[in-house]
């Protein structure tokens, strides 16, 4: 039983990042990203936090050479927008003095840099709209291209499948157990207390 979870969990967890709604790959001309968001999912801000969790670790994962800066923010009610950055080809490439990138911040204190010498933005606005519309407006702005699974993936999830239905009979069958003990613990102390009450009427 350990073993089937231990094994579940790994190939979710592979999978998670290889397939799935986010797996794509950018277009060289994609420079960076970043998002900001508010901590709290209330206010419009549910979609972009869902997009952060389950579409951004794919994209990171399937593009590591584009620098990714997550911006949330401390305050209730804040914008929650995307900037999308666009190295122009036709001139020349950006200096790496004005594209010292911002580490990611849980305080508000990483906002969007302003475009370098050679770039151009595309702001999304995430703010009350579902993760499944952010993500289909990135994916359409940068032209990014859906990753397919692989047939060996295709049989990671069906064997995926096949785990998650060999540990809920599992875990059925080890609640019929448990439930079965508890009966019987019952059962045994109520047969005990009823014999000490005959025991206590006889004396």
């Amino acid at each position: 039983m350990v073993g089937v979870i231990r094994r579940m969990h790994h190939l979710k967890d592979i999978l998670a990042l290889r397939t799935g709604p986010g797996a794509a790959i950018l277009p060289e001309n994609v420079s960076r990203i970043h998002i900001e968001f508010c901590h709290r999912m209330n206010g419009g801000h549910m979609g972009p936090r869902k997009f952060w969790q389950e579409n951004l670790p794919k994209i990171k994962f399937w593009n590591p050479a584009v620098p990714i800066i997550v911006n949330r923010l401390e305050i209730l009610d804040g914008p929650a927008k995307m900037t999308i950055y666009f190295r122009d080809n036709q001139k020349s490439a950006p200096s790496t003095q004005s594209t010292i990138q911002l580490n990611s911040s849980s305080t508000g204190t990483s906002p969007a840099p302003v475009p370098a010498d050679g770039e151009r933005t595309v702001v999304v606005d995430m703010k009350a709209r579902h993760s499944t519309e952010i993500l289909s407006d990135f994916l359409a702005l940068t032209s990014a291209v859906p990753v397919k699974a692989t047939p060996q993936e295709d049989i990671e999830m069906r064997e995926l499948e096949d785990l998650k239905r060999r540990g809920e009979i599992d875990r059925a069958e080890t609640r019929k157990t448990l439930e079965a003990e508890r009966r019987e613990k019952a059962r045994l102390a109520l047969a005990m207390n009823e014999a000490a009450s005959i025991k206590a009427a006889a004396t």
